[in-house]
């Protein structure tokens, strides 16, 4: 998993299985400074474990083809198997939470504030919705390397209670905060899956994202959500405003997507990786 077994593979005897969480060498590509640093350095090692597997296991078919082209794996050596929610656990977090009271619509993001995911584009996009829809709030959960370019940013434009930057929470909380929300919005541009889509789903929200890397796959575009291009802060508005004044379309986004989380849980994404896995290494024996 990952870079787990990086330095076992060089010497081993037995067939040997790389399952990749995602592509390191896409992910540093919007990265800057010490981040892309370790990054490449971590591409490279990763790049050998994918290149000695017999079988490469990728969560979607974005990061199959990245690996590709990336690390030079061969496409036979490939499968795609989905990454898993547990879906009873994060159930059984939605419904012991309170949601608090709405004075207007609320958009929700999560994210890990990485260059990649742009927060700031979704800041932008708050302003633009502001004038607007004036009740409309944006909340923010995560930290990360770009906090304190999100905090300078909020200033600038004097979001002020628009948008509130929540920074790291409990799983408690963070789960209050999706009972609390109306639309879930995050604007990545690079995403080897996108987990949290999957959460924003099984709470019953209508995604806004972009129809960038694997987006696409998870968020289905006019049925889950609405995709928008990468680093447009004015399509981004105009896509949550489309939803916020629309609460019968959001409904009917969010149930769609309640209804497509159940494919991701753990029993049936484990049966077809470990399918994954026996057709790679039969494969690789047949060659």
């Amino acid at each position: 998993m990952d870079l787990d077994g990086f330095l076992w593979a060089r010497a081993r005897s037995l067939p040997f299985a790389v399952s990749l969480k995602g592509v390191i060498a896409d992910e540093l590509k919007n990265e800057r400074g010490w981040v892309r640093v370790l990054l490449a350095i971590q591409a490279r090692w990763e790049r050998l474990n994918a290149r000695r597997a017999d079988v490469v296991i990728a969560p979607s078919r974005y990061s199959a083809d990245v690996a590709c082209r990336e690390y030079g794996v061969a496409a036979e050596k490939i499968a795609v198997v989905p990454e898993p929610i547990e879906l009873d656990r994060w159930t059984s977090l939605l419904a012991a939470a309170a949601p608090r009271p709405r004075g207007g619509p609320t958009i929700l993001c999560v994210a890990r504030m990485y260059p990649r995911k742009r927060v700031g584009d979704l800041l932008m996009a708050a302003a633009l919705l502001r004038s607007r829809i004036p009740p409309a709030r944006v909340r923010i959960v995560g930290k990360g390397p770009e906090w304190e370019d999100a905090v300078r940013v909020h200033a600038t434009l004097g979001l002020g209670e628009t948008v509130t930057l929540l920074g790291d929470v409990s799983r408690d909380r963070l789960a209050e905060e999706y009972v609390s929300a109306n639309i879930f919005c995050l604007p990545s541009v690079q995403e080897s899956f996108g987990i949290v889509f999957l959460e924003a789903m099984a709470a019953g929200l209508p995604v806004v994202a972009c129809r960038a890397a694997a987006i696409p796959e998870v968020v289905e575009d006019g049925v889950t959500g609405l995709l928008v291009p990468p680093r447009d802060p004015a399509g981004l508005a105009r896509a949550l405003e489309a939803l916020a004044v629309d609460s019968e379309r959001a409904r009917a986004m969010g149930e769609a997507g309640r209804r497509a989380v159940p494919a991701y849980v753990p029993e049936r994404v484990a049966a077809r990786f470990l399918e994954a896995v026996r057709l790679g290494l039969e494969r690789g024996q047949s060659r």
